[in-house]
């Protein structure tokens, strides 16, 4: 049995740099809506690798599943499968680190705020089941490398997006119930003052209540990690009534998200990344 979970011979660094290479541009064909045939790509990779066709879609799968720890959009088609070993691990972090813009920036200038605007916003995942972590740790060690949160935090383009979606979709809203003076008042605080209000977005509930909105967004799965700065932490202590946490996810092709009220620690483990260092 092979490491892809197929019979046959173990695959070779090689192989491996070719069908890594060859997933990314089919994934970034996929996330520009450029239509492309897999069984063409297939084909392509049977000729230069001598594989079957089942053992060229298992390791596309082996592939997917690693993106998803690192809180990437995998190919759809190709749901993730865990059973791979280290060398495809090895094999995905040479091909990220020649990497040099975020997969995502082609599918972020494509949304359309227009038809996105009424994004879905629903209750959070269910608690993980801890028994279930991945205890690969050449994957986890990865994971650390190319930090989702901290990756997702860098891309200014994905968290505009993410903003300004929220921002339309309160404002429509609000029109929506009959409130049209209050959508005129929504605004996009983040934007027009810059950070370090607390939040993003200043919205208000039906009786005119103000809301503020804090919004995450990342191109991965709901539970792909993400920074809270302190000072978010804090004004969230501050207004627990009035402060909400919109983590949107899946945005780079079907935006949706969930929404996260104070206490924030009793929905997320809080992790001390850095410290403000002031001489003695």
């Amino acid at each position: 049995m092979s490491d892809d979970g197929v019979t046959g011979s173990n695959w070779s660094d090689r192989e491996i740099d070719l069908i890594v290479a060859d997933y990314f541009d089919m994934l970034r064909l996929d996330l520009a809506a450029v239509r492309f045939v897999k069984s063409h790509r297939n084909a392509a990779l049977r000729a230069l690798t001598g594989r079957t066709i089942k053992s060229i879609e298992y390791k596309h799968r082996n592939i997917s599943a690693v993106l998803e720890e690192l809180g990437e959009p995998w190919l759809r088609g190709y749901a993730p499968a865990r059973n791979f070993q280290k060398r495809l691990t090895a094999g995905v972090e040479r091909h990220l680190a020649t990497l040099h813009q975020p997969l995502v920036g082609v599918a972020v200038e494509r949304l359309q705020l227009a038809e996105l605007a009424d994004l879905f916003i629903g209750p959070p995942p269910a608690a993980l089941d801890t028994g279930k972590a991945n205890a690969n740790s050449d994957l986890q060690r990865l994971v650390r490398r190319f930090d989702p949160a901290e990756r997702d935090a860098r891309n200014r383009e994905l968290g505009r997006a993410g903003e300004e979606l929220v921002l339309v979709r309160e404002r429509r809203h609000l029109s929506f119930i009959g409130r049209d003076d209050l959508a005129a008042r929504v605004r996009w605080v983040s934007a027009e003052d810059g950070d370090g209000a607390g939040y993003d977005v200043l919205s208000f509930d039906p009786s005119g209540e103000k809301r503020f909105l804090e919004v995450k967004s990342t191109a991965g799965h709901a539970r792909t990690p993400f920074f809270i700065s302190h000072n978010e932490l804090e004004f969230s202590k501050e207004e627990p009534e009035r402060y909400a946490l919109i983590r949107l996810h899946d945005i780079a092709r079907q935006p949706q998200g969930f929404e996260l009220r104070p206490p924030l620690d009793s929905h997320v483990e809080l992790l001390a990344q850095s410290w403000r260092a002031s001489l003695r």
